[in-house]
């Protein structure tokens, strides 16, 4: 017997053996994984019966749905810088700066020589705004936005700002903020989508918006006063002052009268004065103690002593 012949053939038997045991395992593979995709399939599929479910979407914004957020008009209302200005007399006055919630911090500042020097007033840590600010001979009291939330807030100082105590409603005036105007009894609608500026006295209310004035006698339906180019307004007694810019005539900031009862869309609005150098670039503040006027206009602070006429 040939040994060497012998052996390939238990060699060739190996193999042949191997081969078959290789493709028995593949086939079983092959099997398995033909029903495990089938089982899959079969608990992904919807029933016949069933509604069928969203088809799912994918976005690197975020969901608008997930929480609120501000309208255009809010935002830019947020974005405004206003001035406020109160006078005492024609020697002393606050005036300060503000946004609606989400603004850059506000300001307070106070004089007492005319408005050549001018004293920074700390507010508290929490007050996040200014809407409002009003002062008298005693005190001086502001409307602002406190926290995070910028929670309408009214506080009042008796020792320049040193010290804060709560304040009544309305103490302040009336204010913008982005849920609409603060009035002493609470927040209305704002007769505008971008107001300027806001006041309450006894028995009216105004608006300032653009070209035009909103007024309105208690609760009472808003009357609009056409009128271009008016930045601040300030209480006259039976009447309001104006402070406009694009005037004919006056090539800086004129001073105008409205009345404060029974205004129509055709209530005039007469020129009283013009502040010729004042600038007419951004926020105005205007304000009036007696026969004093003061206007705050660019960089500038300026007091008229004869209602306005002159400067």
């Amino acid at each position: 017997m040939d040994t060497r012949r012998g052996t390939r053939n238990l060699g060739s038997t190996t193999t042949r053996t191997t081969l078959v045991w290789v493709a028995v395992v593949v086939v079983v593979l092959v099997v398995v994984d033909i029903a495990l995709v089938t089982l899959a399939l079969g608990r992904t599929a919807p029933n016949a019966g069933d509604p069928a479910g969203p088809i799912p979407t994918f976005s690197s914004s975020p969901d608008s749905s997930a929480s609120p957020t501000a309208s255009a008009d809010a935002a830019d209302a947020a974005a405004v810088t206003r001035r406020f200005l109160t006078a005492v007399d024609g020697q002393e006055a606050w005036r300060a700066t503000g946004t609606t919630c989400g603004g850059p911090a506000p300001t307070l500042e106070h004089t007492v020589d005319g408005g050549a020097t001018w004293v920074p007033v700390a507010l508290g840590p929490d007050v996040s705004t200014l809407m409002a600010i009003r002062a008298s001979s005693t005190d001086l009291t502001i409307l602002a936005g406190v926290g995070e939330d910028c929670a309408t807030t009214v506080r009042t100082s008796a020792d320049d700002g040193v010290t804060w105590t709560a304040g009544s409603p309305g103490a302040a005036g009336a204010g913008i903020s982005t849920a609409g105007i603060v009035l002493a009894t609470g927040v209305v609608e704002s007769p505008c989508g971008r107001p300027k500026k806001a006041y309450q006295g006894q028995q009216t209310s105004v608006v300032i918006c653009e070209g035009k004035v909103e007024w309105r006698s208690g609760t009472g339906e808003w009357v609009e006063v056409p009128v271009d180019g008016v930045r601040a307004m300030a209480d006259n007694d039976d009447e309001y002052l104006l402070a406009r810019v694009g005037a004919e005539g006056c090539a800086g900031v004129e001073i105008a009268s409205l009345n404060a009862i029974g205004v129509t869309p055709d209530t005039a609005t007469p020129a009283i004065g013009c502040a010729a150098d004042a600038a007419t670039i951004g926020p105005i503040g205007l304000d009036r103690a007696g026969d004093d006027i003061w206007l705050w206009a660019g960089d500038a602070v300026s007091v008229s002593a004869d209602g306005g006429a002159t400067w």
